[in-house]
């Protein structure tokens, strides 16, 4: 599988705090990556950069091949409150969404003119079975009055229409924060299947476990501003932290032991320590 997405030296300080500082990165084609890490270590800003939102500190780069799309899912995504979820969904500037957009509208309007026209328009883009497409996923999303306006909807109900614009986008690379938030057990059972059946590279946060762990099969972990990565579920991720982390505890063990050991060597006897070995005075 060809790279889709290549970041290198990514770094976020605000002020005197580091978040992460010369992160490198590539997302492969096909990829379905959990990001993990603490609380208040930098995911979201990390998403943030790696789908074009925020922007790294000096010499950070982010590259998204050319023949490649991407959308971004925020944890609480930014609606336009005076559209109506139609107008919202329909919102992209694609050339065959706006052919639906256009048949669904002139079926409402009932102008008999403006459904001659649309329907040649889909006839010559062969638009139908997207069509149906993307009724399949607003029924699932249970989004049944497309004439309701986005500010009289409720958090559920907002992350659902973010959901349905970014399923009909079908983009390439999904770049996703807390995606299950606000859904009910109907719709993360809907939205897991998809993304498990969907072709799209996937790269997301998620606080829930058992959705991470049915959905994605690679996880990479963000843990004092450095990346590891782990070629498996959630499970084999924690598995092999444990076996990461009891490694690092000891050498860090071994390496105090000898630290300990020079430095009772260096102490003993002071006045003799000009005949001490040179290469092991600097080595300590």
């Amino acid at each position: 599988m060809g790279t889709i997405l290549q970041a290198e030296k990514i770094s976020k300080s605000y002020g005197t705090r580091v978040l992460f500082e010369d992160l490198d990165l590539n997302i492969n084609e096909g990829d379905k990556i959990a990001l993990i890490a603490p609380n208040g270590s930098g995911k979201s800003t990390l998403l943030r950069i790696l789908a074009g939102i925020d922007s790294s500190d000096s010499g950070g780069k982010v590259k998204l091949l050319s023949r490649y799309s991407a959308a971004f899912l925020d944890q609480e995504p930014v609606l336009n409150n005076e559209r109506t979820i139609f107008q919202e969904v329909y919102s992209s500037s694609d050339e065959i969404t706006g052919a639906v957009a256009e048949y669904e509208s002139a079926l409402i309007s009932m102008n008999e003119s403006r459904v001659e026209n649309a329907i040649q328009r889909m006839d010559s883009l062969n638009c139908w079975q997207y069509e149906q497409q993307i009724k399949q996923i607003l029924t699932n999303l249970q989004l049944g009055d497309l004439n309701q306006k986005i500010g009289e909807l409720s958090g559920g109900e907002k992350k659902r229409v973010a959901l349905a614009k970014l399923m009909i986008s079908e983009s390439d690379l999904i770049i996703m924060d807390e995606p299950t938030n606000h859904l009910d057990l109907m719709i993360t059972e809907y939205l897991e299947d998809y993304l498990k059946r969907s072709g799209s590279t996937l790269l997301m946060v998620t606080h829930d476990r058992y959705f991470l762990d049915r959905v994605c099969t690679q996880i990479i972990e963000l843990d004092n501003g450095k990346l590891y990565t782990y070629k498996g579920n959630y499970s084999y991720f924690l598995e092999k932290r444990d076996e990461r982390i009891e490694s690092f505890n000891s050498e860090t063990e071994r390496a105090r032991n000898l630290f300990r050991g020079e430095l009772e060597w260096m102490r003993r006897m002071p006045q003799a320590r000009a005949t001490k070995a040179k290469y092991r005075i600097n080595a300590f």
